[in-house]
């Protein structure tokens, strides 16, 4: 079953992006670990290692092989369980990518407003759809779902024209 597609495009810190809200009935703090601390990210993407006192750490992401390559994220401005920005580039790699993660909350239900940057309607095609996916497998992680029962080939490709024509 493909999931209706519920991105938009804006420009969000200067940068085209793909926009994603998902919401949580859960504290803040709760959902700011759930994409902050590493145990809670592995659940449904990923795991880092490093000090992000730093200023950087290594994520690498664990849906999508054993190959995969990690990536450095830099950490811009961090305000928990507020904001955080960041950009990322893959070991050996030329793209950098922006991400902005926003978290408001009003009477017990928390919203993550999600977005990267997309530099154009091919990248949104791959990006858009792959987001969906995750985000919908935090949202499992965070509800006691099963989020192996989540399938990539549900959202990509059948995702992929409505990203391409908000950024065409």
């Amino acid at each position: 079953m493909t999931p209706s597609p519920t991105g938009r495009r804006e420009t969000r810190d200067g940068h085209d992006s793909i926009v994603l809200d998902r919401t949580f009935r859960a504290p803040i703090e709760s959902v700011w670990a759930a994409v902050t601390e590493s145990d809670r990210l592995e659940r449904w993407i990923g795991t880092w290692t490093g000090d992000p006192t730093s200023g950087s750490v290594l994520f690498r992401m664990n849906a999508e092989g054993d190959d995969t390559k990690p990536e450095t994220f830099t950490i811009h401005e961090c305000v928990p369980p507020r904001r955080i920005t960041l950009t990322s580039q893959v070991v050996g790699e030329e793209n950098v990518w922006h991400f902005v993660l926003e978290l408001t909350e009003a009477d017990g239900t928390t919203t993550l407003t999600f977005s990267q940057s997309v530099p154009d309607a091919e990248v949104a095609t791959g990006v858009g759809p792959g987001w969906e996916y995750y985000l919908d497998r935090l949202v499992a992680a965070e509800t006691g779902a099963d989020v192996a029962a989540l399938d990539f080939g549900d959202y990509h490709p059948a995702q992929s024209d409505h990203y391409r024509a908000l950024f065409a």
